[in-house]
């Protein structure tokens, strides 16, 4: 009889089995168990650093070699493209250095997105706490703020690492072998302030990226948690999925231009350009004059119509559910 009590004082709730505890043993406060259901901020910090980290490697993995095409047109002044262009010299380097010439450069690109993303996600939790974003009263803008702030300090920890991926993304595999071959590289024939070449109109572009990526994402997720309820597992993988990509798709639209900008910035002496592309505002004004708007500031869209939506959808669906999935097993843990 005794071990059938146990037994099904084992499957009550936790603050069931604490109201009908004996009055000899010590009654847990009701904060104190919402306490243990819920994370501390370093814990937070933990799980939302190695969400990002997963999710950002993931996606990038994916749309690696459309990412490497799209990089190879942007920084190419004479080459107009075409999204069959694209596909064509994807082929051509399948067929003449083989599939994984696909993913030269993401070595890379996960050097630095696994940081990037990791420390964007986190610090974007963090923002939303401090604007207190997901409170009835605050203004919408502050989603947006949140999300600029995130991609800024994401873009200041990693963007040497942008330079160097940019660079092998460009150039014959023979020519640079490694990450660390390219930092030596720049460094000694550039100097060290060429790593933070493009800087600048990178930082005016991630404000317009993260900002736009992560408001859209964050206002129709909250719409349909509204209209839906469902907590953390509304909307569903679809929803967010479907979310994400509109989310991917504005963000890259809108800061497209400066990321053209950037491209140039960060590849110009090693396509031996020289310093043509040494100011934002001379960039910018050269690339407009002799390519034009569409050809030029826009040149390569078409591909991330395919590959921003694509990534971002991927990006933010998989923080959400390994952000959940990690905070799971450290309450489990726990109890």
């Amino acid at each position: 009889m005794s071990e059938r009590r146990s037994l099904a004082s084992s499957l009550l709730p936790e603050n069931a089995r604490n109201e009908s505890a004996p009055a000899d043993v010590p009654r847990l406060p009701p904060a104190a168990l919402s306490a243990r259901r819920e994370l501390t901020n370093g814990e937070r910090i933990l799980v939302s650093l190695t969400a990002g980290a997963v999710a950002g490697g993931l996606a990038k993995t994916v749309i690696a070699p459309l990412d490497r095409s799209k990089i190879f047109f942007q920084t190419n002044e004479t080459r107009n493209y075409r999204f069959r262009y694209a596909i064509r010299w994807l082929k051509h380097g399948f067929r003449t250095e083989g599939l994984l010439s696909l993913w030269r450069g993401n070595s890379a690109t996960m050097a630095r997105i696994i940081p990037y993303a990791g420390i964007q996600f986190m610090s974007h939790e963090q923002y939303k706490c401090i604007l207190k974003v997901e409170q009835k009263d605050t203004p919408k803008v502050y989603r947006f703020m949140a999300g600029s702030l995130a991609g800024i300090t994401g873009q200041l920890a990693t963007y040497p690492l942008d330079k160097v991926r940019a660079v092998m993304a460009v150039t014959k595999s023979n020519e640079y072998r490694s990450v660390g071959t390219v930092l030596l590289k720049v460094r000694s024939e550039e100097g060290l302030r060429a790593l933070y070449r493009g800087l600048i109109p990178s930082m005016f572009g991630v404000m317009l990226y993260a900002g736009t990526s992560f408001f859209t994402y964050e206002t129709l997720k909250a719409t349909a948690v509204a209209r839906e309820g469902g907590g953390e597992w509304s909307p569903n993988v679809f929803q967010r999925l479907a979310a994400g990509a509109l989310a991917g798709l504005l963000g890259q639209t809108t800061s497209y231009p400066l990321d053209i900008v950037r491209r140039r910035m960060q590849t110009g002496v090693s396509l031996g350009k020289g310093n043509k592309y040494s100011t934002a505002i001379g960039t910018f004004t050269y690339v407009l004059r002799n390519e034009g708007v569409r050809r030029g500031l826009y040149k390569g869209l078409s591909m991330n119509f395919i590959k921003g939506p694509l990534a971002t959808s991927i990006s933010f669906t998989t923080f959400d559910y390994a952000r959940i999935g990690i905070s799971w097993t450290i309450l489990q843990l726990r109890s």
